[in-house]
């Protein structure tokens, strides 16, 4: 008993250790980037919005601070939460540690929207709606396909997924082909590439609210995670439905993924190793990994975008730099956890 209430102590000075670094990394990101901003001037911008201060500071720096710098934080740290944790969702649901946010579809359908958006030349606006909503119907493809064939196999659905998401794949390098080589293929590129440069407030009116969304089911049903892990005839005998759950947690994921990509574009590797990192930390029970992922996660990718921001003169695309980084990574999680197994 000693035991496990000193182990929960332990995990919980682990979140609130993560919280701390989350804050930390949040504040320092505001004063990076091409226009360096000093702490002074942050905290009294910042103060002017609450009590009215004499302004000693430029407008200029309070146009960077809320109308560039902010938003993109702001979507930096609620997509790197949100895609960790709806990696973390599908690694629980499919019991596999090797897969990601993007098993079923929903990244694949997300980038061919946003691909015939910038194919037809439509607005910012538009081309983000489009690839909303394809990545919605990309899951919405592989759960109406599983259905008609009559499959609850979690083998059966990824492989639908896996199919799904070739022909969108297949779909974007077509329109790549037929594109506009001076205007639109350096565009559908650079946007498959991720980036959050882009990002503004009107971004996070949109994509924000319905990320944070997707997490709320998640977060309050990350207990049953724990029981859908252990099997289907597991999950029965305790009184889960894993059949209506692992529907509910896949539309949960799906409209976290739909909505990160459409603004943010293809981000890998963040929803496939931060779960793994959380796991390390706290073990595996959801109650707190699932928590400590979605910490983890937007501290991770506030991280990389602050270094893509400083990096080189001209911003290279987030999704490069989370590929540098995570593939290395996850394979030292892999050599790990072979080292432990062998023990």
């Amino acid at each position: 008993m000693e035991n496990k209430q000193s182990t929960t102590k332990q995990k919980k000075i682990i979140l609130l250790a993560s919280v701390l670094l989350f804050l930390l990394v949040f504040i320092i990101s505001f004063f990076l980037g091409k226009f360096p901003i000093a702490m002074d001037d942050f905290f009294k911008v910042v103060l002017n919005k609450i009590i009215p201060l004499e302004q000693t500071w430029s407008s200029q720096v309070e146009t960077i601070l809320f109308k560039i710098r902010f938003p993109r934080i702001i979507m930096a740290v609620v997509i790197g939460g949100g895609i960790s944790v709806a990696g973390a969702t599908y690694q629980a649901l499919f019991q596999n540690p090797m897969i990601s946010q993007d098993i079923l579809g929903a990244s694949q359908g997300a980038a061919f929207g946003a691909a015939m958006g910038l194919f037809f030349s439509l607005a910012y606006e538009q081309v983000i709606s489009l690839s909303f909503i394809f990545g919605l119907l990309g899951v919405g493809a592989v759960l109406l396909m599983s259905r008609f064939l009559r499959t609850d196999s979690v083998l059966n659905m990824v492989l639908i997924g896996m199919m799904i998401g070739s022909l969108f794949s297949s779909a974007v390098s077509f329109l790549k082909l037929v594109g506009d080589p001076t205007n639109t293929l350096p565009a559908i590129t650079y946007w498959l590439m991720g980036s959050l440069s882009s990002i503004n407030k009107q971004n996070v009116v949109f994509a924000a609210p319905l990320i944070l969304v997707g997490m709320m089911p998640i977060f309050l049903l990350r207990w049953r995670l724990n029981v859908i892990s252990l099997g289907e005839e597991e999950a029965l005998s305790l009184g889960v439905n894993s059949r209506v759950l692992r529907v509910i947690l896949i539309l949960a994921a799906t409209l976290i993924t739909a909505s990160a990509v459409s603004v943010s574009g293809l981000i890998g590797w963040v929803g496939l190793v931060v779960p793994h990192f959380s796991r390390m930390l706290v073990g595996n029970d959801y109650r707190y990994s699932i928590p400590m992922t979605a910490i983890l996660g937007g501290t991770f990718l506030l991280f990389v975008d602050d270094f893509s921001r400083l990096i080189t003169t001209s911003e290279i695309p987030i999704g490069i730099l989370t590929s540098f980084i995570g593939a290395p990574i996850f394979l030292l999680l892999i050599a790990k956890n072979n080292r432990s197994v062998r023990q």
